[in-house]
């Protein structure tokens, strides 16, 4: 049946399925977001597009209620977006310049759109130790993450990232103060 559902699903519109369960997410259907997540995650299959199903983890982390399950969803975006890179690092992509190139006109390589991706995968990490009570986990997902928000343009988002990555240290040195 998933294999059906698979084949019916066109690929255009998984970005889109996976947007309108983040809007759920956002207004407060956790459930449902979940449900729509991890149905489009069976639909894909470990064979989908790796971007899709690092997005997808990466959110169904999000809509999770135990801490430790979202960590596993945090994990699998994670081995999702490594796996991916690490796989075409060495094929055809070539630098960075000809990788963006070779997604097309306005599109961006899949390569560079999932190293793009890394800050927010090692901050949402971060943040699930400090959550479990393991800073010394936490701090290197921190570290993780400033090492890859170089792969961001010098924008809003680049920033953004660094000032979430200071409040998280903050948070994890001063829980980390508390404790001793």
């Amino acid at each position: 049946m998933a294999e059906t559902q698979r084949a019916q699903a066109p690929e255009g519109g998984v970005p889109t399925r996976i947007a309108q369960a983040i809007m759920l997410h956002r207004a407060g259907d956790r459930e449902e977001a979940r449900n729509r997540l991890a149905l489009l995650w069976d639909e894909i299959g470990p064979g989908g597009d790796a971007l899709h199903r690092c997005t997808l983890a990466h959110y169904l982390a999000d809509t999770q209620d135990d801490p430790w399950d979202e960590l596993d969803w945090d994990l699998r975006a994670l081995e999702v977006a490594e796996g991916f890179v690490t796989e075409r690092a060495g094929s055809t992509a070539g630098p960075l310049g000809e990788a963006r190139a070779a997604g097309g006109p306005g599109r961006r390589h899949p390569v560079v759109a999932l190293r793009a991706f890394f800050p927010a995968l090692h901050l949402s990490l971060a943040a699930d130790y400090a959550a479990l009570g393991r800073p010394a986990e936490a701090r290197a997902q921190l570290l993780r993450a400033r090492a890859s928000v170089g792969a961001l343009a010098d924008d809003a988002d680049r920033r953004g990232f660094g000032e979430a990555i200071d409040r998280l240290a903050l948070r994890i040195d001063g829980a980390a103060g508390q404790s001793s």
